[in-house]
């Protein structure tokens, strides 16, 4: 490390920004070749928003439904995002999740077993088989603390905790490093690096009622358009069926879809079974979107709870089964709303969850357009289409973290020289990020955030129109436009580090707003209700920045090749059911 007044400067082979699922895969991936690996992440290491992922990870081993298989496993990720997928994510994605699993379990993670000792997998929606992995509704929490024990096993990674970074540095179209600032002093970080995996996370924090942890900012897919690569399916954002709304306090905190998945059945006002209406056949376990539009029409026709939502309730289960499989929902609710989940329904509502669109990488390497710049998780994009199933997004952090440290690492050793670091373009980072303290007449930007949050919410919802969307995007435009004053100085300023992220918030929201207008139809994720109707046409949209303004393209999405399109012609359906002559047991048993 070297230093000077304004900053100090790492060199780092590989640098990875983020440590949950994806930025740790990669991590590990990246240091088994020897080279240099840092890390950087916003909170502390371990506190990543992964361990929020509880229901478990979608891999097609086989122990509990014997029948499950890769094949299976594509044919229902491509049904669930409407075909807008691009096939060869799902594929390598299909085939790679069972070895990623065994892998977690070779390094130590405590997974639910059969009674044969094998690794349990339980029901959830879209999927056709019991195919997620689980330890409890703990899933995300014993996935990290694996990974992370794995991490701190090579000599050769430096983690540097509790800091962020805000600028991509280039060397022509090469990365040549990136630049940051530690939270707690903020004291500005340069890292000399070749090579760069983006492994942020979303973008929940642009609405108003998220499951996402306050690190969702954006950040990922901001950088890497302002670093010259491209995002892909924007308008396709997931409203999780199930966050809880009561008390105010914790509202939007995810209620994970193992509850249904172990049986949990939803009822309206009316003691209603709702979902008999919406999909008979799949009932709770339908598809996330179908769900979440269903609660959300439900509670809008007046058929919703007391605080606004709708009950998913789990009652009818003994209470040792709900306290085994479900320990960590029955302290949630018995601890912030007071219930005994076991003896009274949950009130529920959706909640923004996950981003399907992302940065466009390549399926093998996880490489943008920008050479040395990588993504991989929920940052990117390609896997999950219109729509991802549930227990896909542990798989995918699994999955392509791995292939992009791998993807990386090669890319580094093949370099023939080292990339250079322009001065000048560190020097502008900088001077950007600190001009909020010479605003004389700025405005404060928690109120920027709440404009956005409220106008995300209200006008680019589960549901949307072209008027409101106008109206939407008028109002991002009015906030970027706005001048932000921050008062005091860099040290733990939480009020700066919120300024500096809505330069990444407001760029996500717009490119939300208007790939959603853009899309003129309903299709997964993606409902208009003056275009109720889905395309017949399979095409995604892409975005790139083009003299610092945003342009969208339109392409026809990858057909899928012949051979595996003999996979595709059935649809998914709740297969255990139907072999065990069932269809009424909602536990699958």
């Amino acid at each position: 490390m070297s230093a000077n007044d304004r900053y100090e400067i790492h060199q780092v082979d590989i640098l990875v920004v983020g440590a949950g699922g994806a930025g740790l895969r990669a991590a590990i991936e990246a240091a088994k070749s020897g080279l240099k690996v840092g890390v950087v992440c916003k909170s502390l290491l371990g506190k990543a928003h992964t361990v929020m992922a509880e229901g478990g990870i979608a891999a097609a081993l086989g122990n509990t439904d014997p029948e499950d298989n890769w094949k299976e496993h594509f044919r229902d990720t491509m049904y669930g995002g409407k075909f807008l997928n691009d096939w060869r994510f799902a594929l390598k994605h299909a085939q790679l999740a069972p070895e990623c699993v065994l892998e977690l379990q070779e390094w130590g993670a405590l997974f639910d077993r059969t009674e044969d000792g094998r690794i349990l997998q339980r029901a959830f929606g879209g999927h056709s088989w019991r195919r997620l992995a689980h330890v409890g509704d703990r899933t995300g929490l014993e996935m990290i603390r694996t990974l992370q024990d794995k991490l701190l096993s090579f000599k050769n990674v430096d983690v540097f905790q509790e800091a962020t970074i805000i600028h991509i540095l280039k060397d022509g179209n090469s990365v040549s490093g990136a630049v940051g600032y530690w939270r707690e002093t903020g004291r500005f970080l340069i890292f000399k690096t070749p090579a760069i995996i983006l492994a942020t996370g979303g973008m929940g924090k642009i609405y108003e009622v998220t499951s996402n942890s306050w690190e969702y900012t954006g950040s990922g897919y901001a950088l890497a358009l302002f670093a010259g690569a491209e995002l892909r399916d924007m308008e396709f954002t997931q409203f999780h069926p199930t966050g809880m709304v009561w008390p105010p306090s914790v509202k939007g905190i995810l209620v994970t879809e193992a509850v249904r998945g172990e049986g949990g059945r939803l009822y309206n006002s009316k003691k209603e079974r709702f979902m008999q209406k919406y999909d008979p056949v799949r009932l709770e376990l339908s598809t996330r979107d179908l769900v979440a539009r269903s609660i959300y029409t439900e509670i809008k026709e007046g058929r919703g709870t007391e605080h606004g939502g709708v009950y998913l309730d789990v009652s009818h289960l003994p209470a040792e089964v709900v306290k085994k499989k479900l320990p960590g929902m029955y302290k949630q609710f018995l601890q912030f709303a007071g219930i005994d989940i076991t003896k009274e329904p949950m009130e529920v509502a959706p909640t923004m969850h996950y981003t399907m669109g992302g940065v466009v990488v390549d399926p093998e390497t996880q490489m943008t357009r920008v050479q040395g710049l990588f993504a991989a998780g929920e940052v990117a994009s390609g896997l999950h289409g219109a729509n991802r199933l549930g227990g896909n997004s542990l798989s995918d952090l699994l999955v392509f973290g791995k292939l992009a440290g791998k993807g990386a690492a090669e890319y580094v050793s093949s370099l023939k020289k080292e990339p250079k670091i322009d001065k000048g373009e560190v020097d502008f980072a900088i001077k950007d990020s600190l001009k909020y303290f010479e605003e004389k007449d700025g405005v404060s930007p928690y109120d920027i955030h709440d404009e956005l949050k409220k106008t995300m919410q209200n006008l680019v919802g589960i549901f949307r129109e072209e008027k409101d969307m106008k109206k939407a995007l008028e109002k991002i435009y009015e906030l970027k436009e706005k001048k932000i004053r921050v008062n005091g100085n860099v040290m733990f300023n939480p009020a700066w580090h919120l300024a500096i992220d809505l330069k990444f918030m407001l760029l996500c929201a717009e490119c939300v707003t208007i790939s959603a207008l853009e899309r003129k139809d309903s299709v997964g994720a993606h409902s208009r209700l003056d275009y109720p109707n889905e395309s017949k046409e399979k095409y995604n949209q892409f975005i790139e920045l083009k003299n610092g303004s945003i342009q969208l393209r339109k392409e026809p999405t990858l057909e899928v090749p012949d051979e595996l399109k003999a996979l595709l012609k059935v649809p998914p359906s709740r297969k255990w059911e139907e072999r065990n002559g069932n269809k009424k047991n909602e536990k699958g048993e």
